[in-house]
């Protein structure tokens, strides 16, 4: 059946701001109290899914979440108008308060794990909002991340988020890989993690930065989604890695198609991994495994300028597959002579594009992070929300809303003052006009 591999984006939403607020996330922690520029944010944003969409890739958008998110303030127990509780929580529980502001939703490759039709058992498509349950100011999106999903995916079995507790830890698809011959086959998906939901101490040191992912988290998504178990891989994600700054297997691993590209030092057992994807695939594909030593690129560089929190996409009439990676990766000498290594050979990669994310890159999130990858047949991507779609001309809508409502900068002082809280409501009251999401799409809209 005919298929393409669709991107949505997040845009990035008018409160973007440099909290330091991801425990384990380097770029986060290094850059927070900056100054950000969340109108250049947004159209760093856009320019990436006018690339995707100029390259003849599928591309849709989808919109930023309610920033202040003033529901959780008043379970913690702020009364009176929005004003009032958003004021009274700065002022009795700024770090509260702070948590609330952030546009991190902007990333939807934490949004939620993607099952095509081609792999589930009542051939539909399943998507699961992920709970995001290790960061306070991640944990409050999955509620707002459904109703995206149901409004983009009008057709598809939307779940709602696993339990929001530390046994079903879920950090949707940046945790998964899905593996082909062809976009409309079935595929292998495999799913990483970077600890059992109850860990028996070894006498180990405890580990540097938390582990988010649980197994248990993973196995009821690939339960409820009906995968093959014998299509379905699990991997543990080396502590390694994760101390070394990669709180997502996305920042160590990428695949596309046939091809899974990722660190030596990635994963806890790559021989194991290796062996069950090949089990898994017999007769649907033949893997393609990629492996970067850690000679060429220590763990450290691969981190720091994102080299696998790139897009790994095969563009139309191409044989290979383009690597898009943050202008980061080609200012990085050792991930630059990599990539150059890498596209001089006949492997899978053929060609690597450099793109400037960098207000993303800032605040730890790449190409990679900004998009959810979603497998859809033909007749699927016609049932999709129309207005979610990139198109020229809903691409300057986008633009033209941006260059309207958003701020040039934001300091972190900035992030108290209620005229932001009422800037912010009015562009998301706007946007919904634009994506044709209704007029009780956010909370602050429904009062």
């Amino acid at each position: 059946m005919s298929a393409q591999e669709a991107n949505f984006d997040g845009l990035i939403g008018p409160t973007h701001n440099y909290g330091g607020l991801s425990d384990g996330n380097l770029a986060s922690a290094k850059n927070a109290g900056l100054v950000s520029h969340p109108k250049a944010a947004a159209l760093q944003g856009l320019a990436k899914m006018e690339l995707m969409m100029n390259a003849g890739l599928w591309q849709g958008v989808f919109p930023p979440h309610q920033r202040p998110y003033i529901p959780a303030l008043r379970r913690a127990g702020f009364l009176g108008n929005d004003r009032d509780v958003f004021q009274s929580a700065w002022k009795s529980d700024p770090i509260l308060a702070k948590n609330t502001m952030s546009a991190s939703n902007m990333w939807a490759a934490n949004a939620a794990t993607v099952s095509p039709s081609f792999d589930t058992q009542d051939g539909g498509l399943h998507l699961t909002p992920a709970n995001l349950s290790t960061m306070l100011h991640r944990s409050i999106e999955s509620e707002q991340t459904e109703r995206t999903l149901r409004a983009g995916f009008p057709f598809a079995k939307v779940h709602t988020a696993l339990p929001n507790q530390s046994y079903f830890a879920d950090e949707g698809a940046a945790n998964h890989v899905r593996l082909c011959s062809e976009r409309g086959a079935v595929g292998v998906e495999v799913f990483v993690y970077g600890r059992t939901a109850f860990v028996v101490s070894t006498g180990q040191p405890s580990p540097k930065f938390p582990a988010r992912q649980t197994r248990q988290a993973s196995e009821s998504i690939a339960r409820s989604h009906g995968l093959n178990p014998l299509q379905t891989v699990f991997a543990k994600q080396s502590q390694t890695a994760i101390d070394a700054g990669a709180f997502h297997n996305d920042v160590v691993c990428v695949g596309a198609l046939d091809t899974l590209f990722y660190h030596q030092d990635a994963f806890d057992d790559t021989a194991l991994l290796q062996s069950e994807i090949r089990k898994s695939a017999q007769g649907l594909l033949d893997p393609k495994f990629v492996e970067v030593p850690r000679q060429d690129v220590p763990l450290e560089d691969a981190i720091k300028a994102y080299l696998f929190n790139s897009m790994l996409v095969k563009r139309p009439n191409e044989d290979r597959l383009t690597l898009i990676a943050p202008l980061e990766t080609r200012e990085n000498l050792a991930t630059f002579a990599y990539c150059n290594q890498l596209i001089a050979g006949n492997g899978p990669i053929g060609q690597v594009d450099y793109i400037d994310v960098r207000q993303s890159m800032r605040n730890g999130g790449g190409p990679a992070c900004l998009r959810l990858r979603v497998t859809l047949s033909d007749t699927e991507w016609a049932q999709v929300n129309p207005k979610m779609k990139i198109t020229p001309s809903q691409l300057q809508n986008l633009k033209a809303w941006v260059n309207q409502y958003y701020r040039d900068t934001l300091a972190p002082e900035d992030l108290s003052d209620p005229r932001l809280m009422d800037e912010s409501f009015s562009a998301l009251d706007a946007l919904t006009v634009i994506l044709g999401l209704g007029s009780d799409f956010y909370p602050f809209q429904r009062g």
